[in-house]
């Protein structure tokens, strides 16, 4: 109920003009923002609509980024801080428990996270448990937090059912409020059926990641087409001949260097290891260092994102309504001076949002679908924006202070 009030709040600062003007007039909505934050979460009930949608000046949104954030990991901290001591996270009466242990000293921008994902699938608990011990003490990263979650089931697909999205999710953002994780710095990784859930989970959990590495896995019907902006390693034995995981690695391998139109876009390595079967005896361990060379770019001046079967409503500075949101369908979008361009769409209505690294939020924007400008005219920076952005990803390196909705012509 929460998020579908922002959303909506966030929606009113693009069409109700009058009511914003009139709230700057009277209020500094920074100072209202800080007022409500005071206030006991219990006893703080809805913050006032016209606050929400009035338009704020660049040093005031920076403003009231910090506050909100600041909240977030207190709220974080006094309601979810049992989540990491009893090792379980449970959403919908799903519930996966996890180990983790922390290596080497704090970066001053914070730890990195890897979550790393084990083998097995389809097989008895005992054998899954087995696998979930052996990935515990598999890699070692030099710095960060190292995760190995227990899939919370015993089947094939363990790593890319549709409850895994929102699992990690919430790990993420458990990690950044309470072992201060940098969220540029998260990175995926898996053997065997966790190396299926790389290639599955890695292309629509990208805008959450910096990079991710496939060890010995099989890709099923993945698409590599949202990896655009992480790193992505693919390490195979040459004798893994099981599903034909060396054979597909390598068709991977060229898939990718086909997109990859820049230096910038589609960073790989695929190792296909000489004379090794499934078992790689540790070669793969290479991976750690390489992932911990990426820092995401949380707002990437080009975006191609291609729906899974499992859908999502929002990625990088995208977003599309849920009744929309279908297997397949792509969008590829970019930014350059005060342009945003919206190459292709299959979805008829979507959401841009902007801040001021993307573009300059006191000029006039411009939004293209194909060669039709389709929009023209000032984003206002709100409170309702940076709010609703929060509070649907929980991730503070990817607030947004603008949005304009488009519709494809």
């Amino acid at each position: 109920m929460r998020r579908t009030l922002l959303v909506t709040w966030c929606l009113a600062a693009l069409v109700v003009g009058e009511l914003a003007a009139e709230a700057e007039s009277a209020i500094d909505p920074v100072v209202a923002l800080r007022a409500y934050l005071a206030k006991p979460a219990a006893k703080r009930g809805a913050l006032d609509p016209a606050v929400l949608a009035a338009p704020l000046t660049r040093a005031q949104a920076d403003a009231a980024r910090q506050l909100l954030v600041a909240d977030w990991r207190k709220q974080v901290k006094a309601s979810r801080g049992h989540e990491l001591k009893q090792r379980a996270i449970t959403i919908d009466g799903t519930t996966m428990r996890f180990f983790y242990k922390i290596y080497g000293k704090k970066p001053a921008g914070g730890r990195s996270l890897y979550i790393s994902m084990h083998g097995g699938g389809s097989a008895p608990k005992e054998v899954n448990d087995q696998q979930w011990r052996n990935q515990q003490r598999l890699y070692r990263p030099a710095e960060g937090v190292y995760v190995a979650p227990r899939a919370p089931t015993d089947t094939w697909n363990m790593w890319h059912e549709p409850h895994i999205d929102a699992l990690f999710g919430r790990l993420i953002a458990d990690m950044i409020a309470l072992e201060d994780v940098d969220p540029n710095k998260v990175y995926l990784l898996g053997y065997s059926a966790g190396g299926d859930g790389v290639y599955q989970l890695a292309p629509r959990m990208a805008d959450r990641l910096a990079a991710a590495a496939m060890m010995a896995g099989h890709p099923n019907d993945a698409s590599p087409i949202g990896l655009r902006n992480i790193g992505f390693a693919i390490h195979v034995g040459e004798l893994d001949t099981p599903y034909q995981r060396n054979e597909v690695a390598a068709r991977w391998s060229k898939q990718l260097a086909t997109l990859q139109t820049d230096p910038w876009s589609y960073r790989h390595v695929v190792e296909i290891h000489a004379g090794k079967g499934h078992w790689m005896d540790g070669q793969d361990a290479k991976a750690i260092p390489w992932l911990a060379g990426f820092t995401r770019t949380p707002r990437p001046a080009h975006v191609a994102w291609k729906q899974d079967d499992v859908t999502h409503t929002r990625f990088y500075w995208l977003a599309i309504p849920e009744q929309l949101a279908r297997a397949g369908s792509e969008i590829h979008a970019s930014y350059g001076g005060q342009t945003i361009t919206i190459a292709r769409t299959d979805v008829p209505v979507l959401s841009v949002r902007l801040d001021d690294d993307m573009v300059d939020l006191d000029r006039q924007v411009t939004v293209r679908v194909g060669d039709q400008v389709v929009f023209q005219g000032v984003v206002p920076r709100t409170i309702g924006g940076l709010m609703t952005t929060l509070s649907e990803r929980e991730d503070p390196a990817a607030m947004y202070a603008g949005q304009v909705v488009v519709r494809r012509p």
